[in-house]
């Protein structure tokens, strides 16, 4: 499912149109970012929470040549899907 889907999918649920949807969602993701940019965590009681984790520098290898490289320390955006998410997860079937 991609962004466009989704849209159709939660329009099509809450009979509100196609465009304010699509504004609610990038308003979403906007307030999110802006969140976990400035450091917070945002959590989202069922779905899960993002917050930012922090990678230490280390040491890697360029596939191409095999020489030792240093890659920098970063910061990472981590997910981690709530209870309720993962149980509804866990408790589909395989087809």
């Amino acid at each position: 499912m991609n962004k466009s889907d989704l849209i159709d999918a939660v329009s099509a649920q809450t009979d509100a149109s196609k465009a304010q949807t699509g504004e609610a969602l990038e308003a979403v993701i906007a307030a999110i970012t802006r969140a976990v940019t400035s450091g917070e965590t945002v959590q989202l009681i069922g779905f899960g929470s993002f917050s930012t984790k922090a990678r230490a520098e280390r040491t890697g290898r360029n596939p191409k040549t095999g020489k030792e490289i240093t890659i920098p320390a970063s910061k990472t955006v981590k997910f981690t899907a709530g209870k309720a998410f993962k149980d509804v997860v866990n408790s589909v079937k395989k087809k």
